[in-house]
């Protein structure tokens, strides 16, 4: 399969900007990412794409983005390198909510207090760097904090960081759902190499139809960081998983996303308890009545 990545110089403020844009589709990249060159300390955006990447269509995502044109990179790349892997492995760890996620190339032991996470670069999202998934972690250590759950489903798992961040702390079973067969295997990994793969349960699922989440509700913890419009539209289901007093901790909602989904979830009998903010993303922590 040929692959190509997209490039461009920019302000550290304006490569996070793209690179969330960029994420908020799924037509255009397989990922996206922004670091700092070493040597000239120039902030890099970049994007790897399937094919030769639809330059019109990000030219135009840029412009809206950042108010005015640029003039992109494109340059094909080995196809045999796992670039969403190589784009992320040398990002450092992240300590949120309690937690501190790692990957295996990392030395250093685990801060006393805090639980430890190793969670390589993969394809899947979730390395605990974006601001959704530390909005998260966060949520989840403040949930756990005031109550004991019983019954956790994360939904769009990803690389499995927030099913296991729950699954260490409660020593309990987690039933982890995603729509990509890649993010299923890679959960079901990262549950062995941190020890809990007794408790993380792994399925392939769209939203939530899947005869396992329905036999296995009601859920009295449910996580879902996905995107605002998938969001809205599982709020009724979530309504139908969830018991009385369940929490429910929503992200991959950018900002000004908010209010939509959190119309969408009150409609539903469920009442917002706190909104946590990072950068342009927000995460909500609802509860159903």
């Amino acid at each position: 399969m040929a692959l190509s990545q997209l490039s461009l110089a920019l302000t550290k403020d304006q490569a996070y900007a793209l690179v969330d844009a960029v994420m908020e589709r799924d037509d255009l990249a397989v990922t996206a990412s922004a670091h700092e060159d070493a040597e000239t300390g120039e902030w890099i955006f970049e994007a790897t794409c399937l094919e030769r990447p639809e330059l019109d269509s990000f030219s135009e995502l840029a412009r809206l983005t950042l108010g005015g044109d640029v003039e992109f990179r494109i340059e094909e790349i080995d196809p045999s390198v796992n670039w969403v892997a190589k784009s992320l492995e040398g990002l450092h760890p992240v300590r949120a909510g309690g937690f501190y996620v790692y990957g295996s190339h990392e030395t250093a032991p685990v801060p006393g207090g805090l639980t430890g996470i190793r969670i390589d670069a993969a394809q899947a999202f979730g390395t605990g760097h974006h601001e959704t998934t530390t909005g998260c972690l966060e949520a989840i250590d403040r949930a756990l904090k005031r109550r004991r759950f019983t019954n956790v489903i994360d939904i769009g798992t990803g690389t499995g960081v927030l099913a296991i961040a729950v699954a260490k702390r409660l020593k309990r079973r987690v039933l982890a759902t995603d729509i990509d067969p890649v993010a299923v295997s890679t959960t079901l990994g990262n549950a062995r190499d941190n020890g809990v793969e007794r408790q993380i349960v792994a399925i392939e699922a769209e939203g939530l139809d899947h005869h396992l989440i329905a036999s296995g509700a009601p859920y009295d913890l449910v996580i879902a960081n996905i995107l605002a419009g998938p969001l809205a539209a599982l709020a009724p289901g979530m309504a139908r998983i969830t018991q009385r007093g369940a929490t429910i901790i929503l992200s991959g909602i950018l900002n000004q996303q908010a209010p939509r989904v959190t119309s969408a979830y009150v409609g539903q009998s469920m009442i917002l308890r706190s909104k946590i903010t990072r950068g342009n993303w927000s995460t909500l922590v609802l509860e159903k009545r």
